[in-house]
């Protein structure tokens, strides 16, 4: 695929994605890849190859004779992170937000766990750069870069846990904290407790407590849920 039809390809799959998870096409809707083509302004090589990527997400289904077929929200396929960006972006954001920060108080407390007993030397001083980090752009609204380093540092810590099935978990945190900060459900400076926390969990890792590293990090995701019930309730 050339530079230019991948910019085409990318063009359609940034309005149509955005479009069917927000219920602009509701499941049942169906898609004809011609009628597309026209309205994109592509060619339909360009279409086909959105199309194939939109059933990679399930949340289209094609069938001969029939079109692409929109697919209900149980079929999709949540992890994905472009699927979670888009859900972001729209009018469900809050529950979208709440339903994934559910899912890492379910998930990070046992890898932070985990990591206090698996981590490697480098990935406990990543933590405390990555902490450090935070602390250093806690103040003045400088979210985005205080993003990079949170980011940086829940990734490690499902790394360093030495489970394959957290660490591919990295991506869906990701969205979540780049979620939260670029469409303003975010204090304009972090809390201080916890950013806090973040340092001892980089503390409680390196010096092999697994019990503090557990507690603390639940700590930090029962306080993401308290600011939910606050800036998307």
């Amino acid at each position: 695929m050339t530079a230019q039809a991948r910019g085409l390809h990318a063009r359609v799959l940034e309005s149509l994605g955005p479009a069917i998870t927000g219920g602009e096409y509701p499941p049942g809707s169906v898609l004809r890849t011609d009628e597309l083509s026209q309205e994109f302004e592509v060619s339909r090589s360009v279409m086909r190859e959105a199309v194939r990527v939109l059933e990679s997400m399930h949340l289209v289904e094609s069938r001969r004779r029939v079109g692409v077929t929109v697919l209900p929200a149980h079929e999709w396929n949540v992890y994905d992170p472009q699927v979670i960006r888009w859900r972001l972006a729209g009018a469900d954001r809050p529950r979208q937000l709440r339903s994934l920060t559910v899912l890492r108080s379910a998930v990070e407390p046992t890898a932070a766990g985990l990591a206090a007993r698996n981590a490697t030397a480098e990935q406990c001083a990543a933590l405390t750069e990555c902490a450090i980090g935070m602390v250093a752009h806690s103040r003045g609204r400088r979210l985005e870069g205080y993003l990079l380093h949170d980011v940086e540092f829940h990734r490690t810590i499902l790394k360093a846990s030495g489970n394959e099935m957290f660490a591919r978990l990295g991506d869906v945190v990701a969205e979540v904290l780049t979620g939260r900060t670029h469409h303003q459900v975010m204090f304009e400076d972090p809390d201080p407790a916890a950013v806090t926390l973040h340092v001892k969990v980089a503390e409680a890792v390196r010096e092999r407590d697994a019990v503090r590293a557990e507690e603390l990090t639940r700590e930090i995701t029962v306080g993401a849920l308290e600011e939910l019930d606050v800036l998307a309730p």
